[in-house]
């Protein structure tokens, strides 16, 4: 069995998992895999990559709050950090051994703290920065004032909720998500910056992101992300375009194959 991995699925039992904040479905077996969706999203955005990548046992994982679960213990205060700790304790009760770890967007922020928390045995990020602020242009401090006027706007307002809806109804997979739950998860990542602690990350690091067409554009974007990811010396970063941020959805293809490799490697 290849180091640092998850064990193999098989018949034995484990524990019931319950929680208020997560819900995950199981799908398949062989070594265990996280797939963590992004802000809003349900894990219906994997379905690609598990029909197309037999031979693991899948975790998905799904947000309360996002995509038609009932928000529960995710309706208000932090959410970033108690959601870490529960997918880090569903791993430990049901006996999973530093799986490898995937996330979307938010949920790449997700993994990032499972690698730190010691609890994964391998994380890909998809197409998200260390700092939740810098996937907009700002920082941390900066963006974190506009996340908080932001989140108020779409839940305190009429027209703010309005708005998001809209947002939501045009975004695959985040029909039915919970504007508070939004709004609290917003404010957590303009406050999010995991790229001082990325020294510290111990286990093998891959990042996908997304590029468009046009040549100039797209060499910005990958000067942002190797600054972004410098203080992680051996991670490897993989732009798939021409591609939105769903790259899952928008490459399928070159995304399943580069998920392959980085299982395999």
């Amino acid at each position: 069995m290849l180091a640092g991995w998850g064990a193999w699925g098989g018949a034995a039992q484990v524990a019931a998992f319950a929680s208020r904040r997560i819900a995950v479905e199981v799908r398949g077996s062989g070594r265990d895999v996280l797939l963590i969706p992004g802000l809003a999203s349900g894990p219906g955005i994997w379905n690609g990559v598990v029909s197309a990548l037999p031979g693991y046992r899948w975790h998905l994982v799904h947000v309360r709050g996002f995509a038609g679960l009932a928000a529960d213990a995710n309706a208000d205060g932090p959410l970033l950090g108690p959601l870490a700790d529960e997918i880090a304790r569903y791993m430990r009760t049901q006996g999973l051994t530093r799986p490898a770890v995937i996330g979307h967007s938010m949920g790449g922020t997700l993994a990032m703290m499972q690698g730190l928390q010691g609890a994964s045995g391998r994380v890909m990020v998809v197409d998200m920065l260390p700092a939740g602020a810098a996937m907009v242009g700002g920082t941390a401090g900066g963006m974190g004032f506009l996340a908080d006027q932001l989140g108020q706007y779409f839940t305190g307002t009429k027209a703010g909720r309005a708005y998001l809806a809209r947002i939501l109804a045009q975004t695959p997979g985040a029909r039915g998500s919970d504007p508070d739950v939004i709004a609290n998860a917003l404010r957590d990542l303009a406050h999010v910056d995991l790229g001082p602690q990325l020294p510290r990350l111990s286990v093998p690091l891959e990042v996908v992101y997304a590029v468009g067409e046009d040549e100039t554009l797209a060499k910005e974007i990958g000067t942002r992300f190797r600054a972004a990811y410098a203080p992680k010396t051996d991670a490897r970063l993989v732009p798939i375009g021409p591609s939105g941020h769903m790259v899952m959805a928008d490459q399928p293809a070159r995304f399943q194959a580069a998920l392959r490799r980085f299982l395999t490697r």
